[in-house]
């Protein structure tokens, strides 16, 4: 089974790979998405893990409000995406 990690506050300047480096010392990693704004293209400054289940949790635990590239990042475990109104 794979677990889903939202991972906040990252510096802009991150990197997919960046991000796979420090959440495969846990386990395996099986993608990483940094969400970008959809008009500018610009990182939004978090993104979202998937790894293996033992992984994600050491993951959580040790990564959470620690320091990534100066700044404190915010690691948990994704809840599943909400329906959103469509913007008129």
């Amino acid at each position: 089974m794979a677990k889903n990690i939202y991972v906040g506050n990252l510096p802009w300047s991150s990197t997919e790979d960046e991000v796979r480096d420090a959440f495969s010392q846990f386990g395996e990693v099986y993608s990483v998405k940094l969400i970008e704004d959809r008009e500018t293209g610009r990182p939004r400054g978090f993104g979202f893990v998937e790894m293996e289940d033992q992984g994600a949790l050491e993951a959580i635990d040790s990564l959470n409000d620690s320091d990534f590239g100066g700044r404190n990042i915010k690691v948990n475990e994704a809840r599943p995406r909400t329906e959103r109104r469509p913007r008129w």
